[in-house]
């Protein structure tokens, strides 16, 4: 009986989990990727048509910040599938409503969502790094090369959103 219990609650974690993945996840990853890429390549049309100063640099530049972003997103995507796939109660958790009590307010919840850990304790400090780099790139390609300031900061974001999505889509898949 209590393998019964175990495996209704593990069935229930899956859905919670990937309902929690779409809704706030990838729903959010497609809207920012989108603009993100209609600002990157804006500023590259702009670019290329008022200021005529794009050149093979300002492609290759460009391509290398879409591309970084890109990894970028496929790292953190497949340590988040890591997570789906070895403990989905941390999406699921995040996922649960809040109580309502008496008055109709929602409740807080004990510390006991909050105390779970999410995987590795070297997820923040990735994502910093992260973070980081893309900054960086950023930051070079405007400075150093050849790529107008608007595209050098949406292009990442646009690589990071997009891979995020790509690599999602057999979530997606019914």
């Amino acid at each position: 009986m209590p393998k019964l219990v175990s495996v209704k609650q593990q069935e229930g974690h899956d859905a919670r989990a990937t309902a929690y993945i779409k809704a706030y996840m990838l729903f959010p990853a497609g809207i920012l990727g989108l603009i993100s890429m209609l600002g990157g390549v804006g500023g590259l049309g702009y670019q290329l048509i008022a200021t005529d100063t794009y050149s093979w640099t300002t492609f290759v530049e460009s391509s290398g910040l879409l591309l970084l972003g890109g990894l970028l997103g496929w790292v953190q995507t497949t340590y988040h599938r890591w997570i789906l796939a070895n403990r989905p109660e941390v999406f699921a958790e995040r996922m649960r409503q809040p109580a309502l009590n008496k008055s109709g307010k929602p409740k807080r919840e004990s510390g006991k969502a909050q105390e779970s850990a999410s995987g590795s304790p070297w997820a923040p400090g990735a994502y910093m790094v992260g973070l980081a780099l893309l900054l960086a790139a950023s930051t070079m390609a405007v400075l150093y090369g050849a790529v107008h300031p608007i595209p050098a900061c949406f292009l990442p974001w646009a690589g990071f959103f997009w891979a995020k999505l790509f690599f999602w889509k057999t979530l997606l898949k019914p």
